[in-house]
């Protein structure tokens, strides 16, 4: 029998700023850096490596220039890191980061929660955060959190994020992100949004970033990608959340994404390392495994190609 599954979209793994905001943790700067390499070497093609918010209010993101100073300018090109200011573009910029997601709410009250100003703000400081990406021979992401639902707000109109990814500040970004912050989407939902941002608003690439909040984080992605988002996120066993935003929890899970999209690159011994990498990090930072496709993968239904034999070693144990 053949099966048929959905369009491969590029897959950018998240653990290391949205998986890691509200673990409380600190994961040593070699750490972060290890586990990079660990999911470049296994193919993943995109990475969220860290955030330039403040330390004292998102403390597991405190040496995130460390780590962008310790890998190679090949290893950050396929790497991304969180910015909300032009500031933050320059200092990022400054210790050899390239990719920078520029993020701001599509409401109002949690822009302010999240980034301390409001959102017309943000937009009015995008421009000069767009030059000096440029100037470093960057790239920037406009990256619209709360693009369906807010915690204080409750629905946010479609109109409205389609005014910011419309808007001429906006100009100069190479990518737009439309994020489901608090993982209360639908499908349904979904696939209109990422749609009608990709038939009328300026022609970029369309990132989905999704929560699993309700269980849907799978379904949700999948309806992106059918609606034309090219790229998606995830984080290693669903961890994450977003500590400015009530009722967030983990991203949808790299594994249960990987597993259901299968790009050519994904082959079941590339997985059983995934796995091998997001067990041994969880368990580190003490949080609970949440993907349905590592949970599977550890299943006695050795039959199945893609179940990890008890007498196999992952790809990567033993590596770096």
């Amino acid at each position: 029998m053949n099966f048929t599954f959905e369009p491969a979209a590029g897959l950018r793994d998240v653990t290391l700023r949205d998986g890691l905001q509200l673990t409380g943790k600190l994961l040593p700067t070699e750490r972060k850096v290890e586990t990079v390499r660990e999911l470049l070497r296994l193919g993943v093609p995109e990475i969220e490596l860290g955030s330039m918010a403040r330390a004292d209010l998102v403390p597991p993101m405190a040496n995130t220039l460390e780590v962008v100073q310790a890998l190679s300018p090949e290893e950050l090109q396929k790497c991304w890191i969180w910015v909300a200011t032009p500031g933050h573009v320059a200092k990022a910029a400054a210790a050899g980061a390239r990719n920078f997601q520029y993020c701001l709410s599509a409401s109002e009250s949690h822009n302010q929660a999240n980034i301390g100003r409001s959102t017309e703000a943000s937009l009015a400081a995008l421009p000069q955060a767009v030059r000096y990406a440029q100037e470093a021979g960057g790239r920037i992401q406009l990256c619209i959190a709360t693009s369906f639902t807010c915690p204080f707000e409750g629905i946010v109109p479609e109109e409205r994020v389609l005014a910011i990814a419309n808007d001429p500040r906006t100009g100069g970004t190479c990518d737009i992100v439309i994020c489901d912050t608090l993982g209360q989407a639908v499908p349904a939902q979904v696939s209109g949004l990422i749609r009608r941002v990709r038939d009328e608003s300026p022609e970029r690439r369309i990132v989905y970033h999704g929560h699993d909040t309700w269980g849907l984080g799978v379904a949700n992605t999948l309806a992106a990608i059918s609606a034309g988002a090219s790229a998606v996120d995830g984080a290693l066993g669903g961890l994450g959340g977003c500590p400015f935003a009530p009722g967030a929890s983990g991203n949808t899970a790299t594994e249960d994404i990987l597993f259901a999209t299968r790009p050519d690159w994904l082959t079941p011994e590339t997985f059983a390392g995934l796995v091998n990498v997001s067990e041994k990090l969880l368990a580190e930072l003490g949080e609970p495994n949440r993907s349905k496709a590592a949970q599977g993968s550890r299943s006695k239904a050795e039959a199945f190609d893609w179940v990890i034999a008890s007498d196999t070693v992952p790809a990567c144990e033993g590596s770096l």
